[in-house]
């Protein structure tokens, strides 16, 4: 009896560490970026909430078309939840910005511009 026990705890222990890699490996904040726009985006910035620099434009030297998404991934040691959003656009260089959204709880954003209003909004999945 006390053989089978620990068989079982062996193998419970193996699946744990199997699976503990695959979780890690992923940051909680990662999320797909979705431009319906209309427009092509030059940059995005993503930071924490409580910083005053935008840090690097995630896209580095690429554009973000209308109608494509972007995997934006974090590096797995970051533990804040709340950042802020910023896109540029490619024709005119105006932004749009977004403060305190809760990346660890979001899997998808989508950005939409509405051009009888001028607004760039944005959905949080």
């Amino acid at each position: 009896m006390r053989h089978f026990i620990l068989s079982i705890a062996f193998m419970l222990s193996a699946l744990v560490l199997a699976f503990a890699p695959a979780n890690a490996a992923e940051a909680k904040q990662d999320f797909t970026l979705v431009n319906k726009t209309g427009y092509e985006i030059k940059s995005v910035f993503v930071s924490p909430s409580k910083s005053d620099d935008w840090e690097e434009d995630v896209l580095g030297k690429d554009t973000f078309a209308n109608g494509d998404s972007w995997e934006i991934k974090f590096h797995r040691s970051a533990t804040t939840c709340k950042w802020d959003l910023k896109v540029v656009y490619s024709d005119d260089d105006s932004s749009a910005v977004w403060s305190n959204i809760d990346l660890c709880s979001v899997e998808k954003i989508t950005i939409k511009y509405n051009r009888s209003s001028n607004v760039t909004s944005a959905t949080f999945d």
